[in-house]
């Protein structure tokens, strides 16, 4: 009995890696998608340099990204030093556009959490906040511990839109790949909201259970 036990628990767990990678995998066509239109626009407009610090850029992050397990913790610090590299990316697209402030304390990026659990809400800030707006939008990405519970949130300016916050459209695919996520590995324990908190100001939260290395 013992050892069938065993048995169905790796099972499980294999179970659940392969379809946490499942999800992961969701993300990354879509911002590989994004990343080549914004290749493909700096060609267009035979901006050479430029386009070749992106290609460079984008496998950089890829070959990083791909060798990651989903069912790996990184460091908190690791975590944002790889989105950094992939706002290196649409830095070439929204140099005088995005401004970016972080508020993560020292204490706070020994944190663990799961590899590119970040990499949505970013993406998110960039495609809905600086891609849809005019003028110069903030991004901030802040962290904390409260008790035994990490908080990470990133806010963004977005369109001003005078509509009922709850009648916003649901989440998009990237969005809902870090909820499905976080339910299935830590079930009620983590949490994650998101949505606007103000006519032009987004925000997405995700708690999750303290740990560190």
């Amino acid at each position: 009995l013992h050892e069938r036990g065993l048995r169905l628990a790796a099972v499980r767990e294999e179970a659940l890696s392969a379809q946490m990678r499942a999800l992961r995998y969701q993300v990354n066509p879509h911002f590989l998608f994004n990343t080549l239109n914004s290749i493909a626009g700096l060609i267009e407009e035979g901006a050479a340099t430029r386009t070749q610090r992106m290609v460079l850029s984008l496998a950089t992050f890829l070959r990083t990204t791909l060798t990651l397990d989903p069912m790996q913790d990184v460091s908190l610090a690791d975590e944002i030093a790889l989105q950094v590299e992939y706002l290196e990316i649409e830095r070439e697209r929204f140099a005088d556009r995005m401004s970016l402030k972080m508020a993560v304390p020292d204490e706070v990026k020994r944190a663990l959490v799961p590899s590119l659990i970040l990499q949505p809400l970013i993406e998110n800030a960039i495609k809905h906040g600086v891609g849809a707006t005019v003028g110069l939008v903030e991004v901030t990405l802040s962290a904390y511990r409260e008790d035994n519970q990490l908080h990470i949130v990133v806010e963004n300016d977005m369109p001003h839109d005078d509509a009922p916050a709850n009648s916003r459209p649901g989440m998009g695919v990237g969005l809902r790949n870090v909820d499905e996520r976080l339910r299935l590995r830590f079930q009620d324990a983590a949490g994650f909201h998101a949505g606007r908190i103000s006519p032009s100001r987004y925000r997405a939260a995700i708690i999750l259970p303290w740990r560190s290395a």
